[in-house]
């Protein structure tokens, strides 16, 4: 289904509508309080768009893509205003990983070869190095631990990607199909979680996630979050020296600073808190 149409569409949809209503509300009214079933809360086409989507990623031995993470922050007059970082990232299951975050903000990158975990600033020639846990899961949340380091995309390199969905669903509905986001065909779904509402585009030929975009109702901001994939290459060789930086590990070293005491590693798309602009 398309969910564009153009204004002749409306305007020609608009007319049969007011003319069907005429047609039909004398056998609306015969019909008295009788009422067809609604649509199930969570509807099995979509389950199945996004347990082919997680199956698709947690498959893959190797993978790479860019994403683009756009975040709402209220400026100090109250004014919503968007950032973008842009990430391109590379892994290999089960243990190694590399971010690099060109911008916006501070360049940085980020390197996992299974042992040891590097967050660098090459404009500083800074490096925070530590140990860290075998693999990519283990090392997400230990990166968050020792040095508030978290990727609003870590919910497709994950292990289980459908994980979230199987714990915390409470409705999901099919929305319809895009031929506009990531320049491709695209089937569109809604989910409701726990405080969580999200729609996502995933390929229908791929089961590649292009956009998603991810709100919490009970915000007092109801900021927005949304990420956009793309430049997806799934179990392609990968050059194992791009898990680590020679130049990273000459820099001038620095301590990981941990999150403040008791602060949760953030939802799914949603980075750490900042502060003002």
């Amino acid at each position: 289904m398309r969910i564009v149409m153009s204004c002749f569409g409306r305007l020609a949809l608009s007319a049969l509508l007011v003319v069907g209503a005429a047609r039909l509300a004398p056998a609306a009214a015969q019909d008295g309080a009788t009422k067809p079933a609604g649509p199930p809360k969570i509807e099995p086409k979509v389950l199945a768009i996004l347990h082919a989507a997680c199956d698709t990623l947690g498959s893959a031995r190797t993978m790479s893509f860019t994403a683009v993470d756009t975040y709402q922050r209220n400026a100090r007059n109250g004014q919503p205003l968007f950032y973008t970082v842009l990430s391109h990232v590379t892994l290999q299951r089960p243990d190694k990983l590399r971010v690099i975050r060109p911008g916006d903000g501070v360049p940085d990158e980020f390197y996992y070869d299974g042992n040891t975990m590097m967050a660098f600033v090459p404009s500083a020639n800074l490096v925070a190095i530590a140990k860290a846990p075998p693999t990519i899961d283990q090392m997400l949340d230990a990166a968050w631990d020792i040095g508030a380091i978290y990727f609003p995309f870590a919910d497709v390199i994950v292990s289980r990607p459908c994980e979230v969905f199987d714990k915390n669903l409470k409705s999901a509905f099919y929305v319809g199909q895009s031929v506009v986001v990531g320049r491709t065909t695209t089937d569109i779904v809604a989910i409701e979680g726990d405080n969580v509402q999200a729609e996502l585009w995933i390929g229908a030929a791929d089961h590649l996630p292009r956009m998603v975009r991810v709100t919490y109702p009970n915000e007092p901001a109801h900021a927005l979050y949304q990420t956009d994939y793309s430049d997806w290459k799934l179990n392609m060789p990968v050059d194992m020296t791009a898990f680590s930086s020679s130049r990273a590990q000459a820099a001038k070293r620095m301590a990981f600073a941990p999150p403040p005491a008791e602060s949760p590693r953030p939802a799914a798309g949603r980075p750490p808190p900042a502060k003002q602009p």
